[in-house]
Formats: C-alpha cells, sequence, structure tokens
C-alpha cells in the first residue's frame, strides 16, 4: 500500500502566497509521477500541476506563471508554490501519486485533500 499526505493550505488574501507540501510512502518501487489536482464545490476535480520521474513538468493554464511545482530530495515528496492566489484559486487540494509497487503492480494513490480558501 501507499500513502500519500499532504499539508499546507489554508486562508489567504488575493494576491498572496501559499506552499502545499505531498509526501509518498509505503510499498514504493518506482514513481511515475506526482502532482496537485483541485476540486471546487460544484466543480469536477481538475488537474493543476504534475512532475514525472525525470523531472518533467505540466500545469493547467489557469495556473501557468503562478504556481510552481518542485520535488523534494527525496523523489518522494513534492511542492506546490502558489503566488499571485485569485478567489478563483479556492479548492480542495489533492496530491497523487503514481507508480509501481514492484515490477508489474501499480498504484494510484491520493491523499485526503488541503483546503486552500483564497479571500477577495
Amino acid at each position: 500500500q501507499v500513502q500519500v499526505v499532504e499539508s499546507g493550505g489554508g486562508l489567504v488574501q488575493a494576491g498572496g502566497s501559499l506552499s502545499l507540501s505531498c509526501t509518498a510512502s509505503g510499498s514504493i518501487f518506482r514513481l511515475i509521477a506526482m502532482g496537485w489536482y483541485r476540486q471546487a464545490p460544484g466543480n469536477q476535480r481538475e488537474a493543476v500541476a504534475d512532475v514525472n520521474s525525470g523531472g518533467s513538468t505540466n500545469y493547467a493554464d489557469s495556473v501557468k506563471g503562478r504556481f510552481t511545482i518542485s520535488r523534494g530530495d527525496a523523489q518522494n515528496t513534492v511542492y506546490l508554490q502558489m503566488n499571485n492566489l485569485k478567489p478563483e484559486d479556492t479548492a480542495l487540494y489533492y496530491c497523487n501519486a503514481r507508480g509501481y509497487t514492484n515490477l508489474v503492480d501499480v498504484f494510484d494513490s491520493w491523499g485526503q485533500g488541503t483546503q486552500v480558501t483564497v479571500s477577495s
């Protein structure tokens, strides 16, 4: 089993910054990618940013230039630095980790989510 735990988040005024962190632990043989998703009330979960094992990153158009995803020294940790936050960034942010638990079995694990609220 692979566990994913997020931390960070909170309440901030528009234009402010917040940082999220996420660690995956457990039966990890090899990580493929880790990423952040978010879900606002009444909306579907959407991808925010991800980074693969090679270090390549992807961002949603809505956060490009404002959010930065990075990996920690331990490859199973990722961070999301969020700058110039907008009220529309308000959502529950989830961390996702995908990889292999051995040579053949894959995992796709989610954290419990951390709330980000941006006031106008």
